[in-house]
């Protein structure tokens, strides 16, 4: 079938594949290095509970079948490996349906992570990396021409994307309808970046621009995906810029990495495609089948898009085959962060010998400045976000942080910056107090050096110690 294919896209698969591979990387390195505090054997939600209440079918994983943290170590490392020799072209030198099978593995190894991941991989990125990990499967390899229906999946996926983001934030907070979210988000996101203060400082009607452009690019450009090129180029590209933006400004994880390589597929470079035979039979035959399955699914996010009671993030079936997405329906006007202390006195008074806690990514100290993570995801530290909105969040693993606290745990204290107890030493009683934080003027980074003032606004929780907690789990 003539126009099975599309050889003018071959370069854009080229780049859209090892972009992919570099995401599929940083994810599995991430959860080879968090894993164990995590989800492991004495992780604060550990996998063997979970398997042992939910079913396979409801959480298709290989852990399912068997769980150590050896074995998702090996897994995990293996995902990496093979991510690295995707983005090195191994899979160009199989043929295709090796090739095939060689895109196929990271997608088994994440999907089996995710789906025992719980809380810790409950955010829309790790379901964008599954469907769009999908799809790359079918894209081909150098043996064929990129399939036209697949490309066509891809940018269905980027409209879904963008366009999710923007009727949620139209039907939540009124701010993105005045155009004044943006006076608030740069200081009240999950995890500021190195120049989120400077955004934040950025004069009012710039906000206004941003807003404005923002609506522009998720509720207009992406149905320009899917007109003629070079339009469709054009649209995809200010889809990218528009994602640097935010890269710039925060850490979103992959998110807007993912968000990128997506709108590269949509970008046709220009140079000559190779010469190359058709395709055969079996492979578009299984193309065929899978895009259809696919369309098909794809009722359920269609259904969420126009539904006045849109939600975000959610998977419609177990292998996140067809997902729907979005984010920032509202947007804080405050920013609150739990600060998390120990001492080692006998007896926990206000005036005891209390050191900090610090972590990686969420302000702490308000004289350190924000780093640079993204794409890395820092799972604890967004999670602690969430945990300073309401306690309810984290009410299942936040007892459990606070008992490896005081057992001196050594993969949970690798979650951390810095400990302020030696290794030999732990806490006698570890507390919680919620502080509320705002940037510092330019006046105030002068004088102080602060990018942060905070204020004390109440406990979190109380003086604990290790017996305690061990009665409360």
């Amino acid at each position: 079938m003539d126009w099975f294919t599309a050889s003018d896209y071959w370069l854009s698969r080229l780049v859209f594949q090892r972009a992919l591979a570099a995401v599929y990387l940083v994810a599995f390195l991430t959860a080879a290095l968090q894993f164990r505090a995590l989800i492991g054997q004495r992780g604060m939600l550990p996998v063997p509970k979970f398997v042992e209440r939910v079913p396979f079918k409801r959480a298709p994983s290989l852990f399912q079948l068997h769980y150590s943290d050896r074995f998702f170590a090996v897994c995990a490392w293996a995902g990496c490996a093979v991510a690295a020799a995707l983005l090195a072209g191994l899979d160009s030198l199989l043929p295709l349906w090796g090739g095939m099978l060689l895109w196929l593995v990271p997608w088994v190894l994440y999907l089996s992570i995710v789906n025992v991941g719980q809380t810790w991989y409950s955010f829309g990125w790790e379901s964008l990396l599954l469907e769009v990990g999908f799809l790359a499967v079918f894209l081909g390899n150098d043996e064929v021409a990129p399939p036209v229906v697949v490309l066509f999946l891809l940018r269905w996926i980027l409209f879904r994307v963008e366009f999710g983001a923007g009727l949620i934030k139209m039907r939540g907070d009124e701010c993105w309808r005045k155009l004044t979210c943006l006076d608030h988000h740069h200081e009240t996101q999950p995890m500021p970046g190195p120049l989120s203060w400077f955004f934040h400082h950025l004069p009012r009607p710039l906000h206004r621009v941003e807003v404005a452009a923002n609506h522009f690019t998720q509720l207009v450009v992406p149905f320009l995906l899917f007109t003629p090129q070079p339009v469709a180029t054009a649209a995809a590209a200010l889809m990218i810029v528009t994602q640097l933006w935010l890269v710039l400004s925060g850490n979103f994880a992959w998110l807007n990495w993912i968000t990128i390589v997506l709108a590269l597929s949509a970008v046709r470079f220009p140079a000559d495609p190779p010469s190359v035979p058709g395709a055969p039979l079996w492979y578009e035959v299984v193309v065929l089948a899978v895009a259809a399955l696919l369309l098909g699914l794809s009722y359920q996010p269609v259904r969420n898009m126009i539904s006045r009671r849109q939600v975000m993030n959610r998977s419609f079936d177990p292998l996140h085959l067809v997902n729907t997405y979005g984010a920032f329906g509202s947007v804080s006007r405050v920013r609150h962060e739990v600060v998390v202390e120990g001492t080692a006195d006998d007896v926990p008074r206000e005036d005891s010998d209390w050191r900090e806690y610090e972590f990686k990514g969420k302000p702490g100290d308000p004289r350190r400045w924000p780093r640079q993570f993204a794409p890395y995801h820092l799972r604890l530290d967004w999670l602690m976000w969430f945990a300073a909105l309401s306690p309810a969040y984290a009410g299942s693993w936040f007892g459990v942080l606070v008992e490896r606290l005081l057992e001196n745990d050594r993969d949970t204290l690798k979650l951390l910056r810095r400990s302020p107890f030696p290794p030999d030493e732990p806490p006698r009683y570890v507390r919680a107090r919620l502080f509320r934080y705002r940037y510092t003027t330019w006046s105030e980074l002068r004088e102080t050096g602060a990018c942060w003032e905070r204020t004390y606004v109440r406990e979190f929780l109380p003086p604990t110690r290790l017996a305690e907690t061990v009665q409360r789990s």
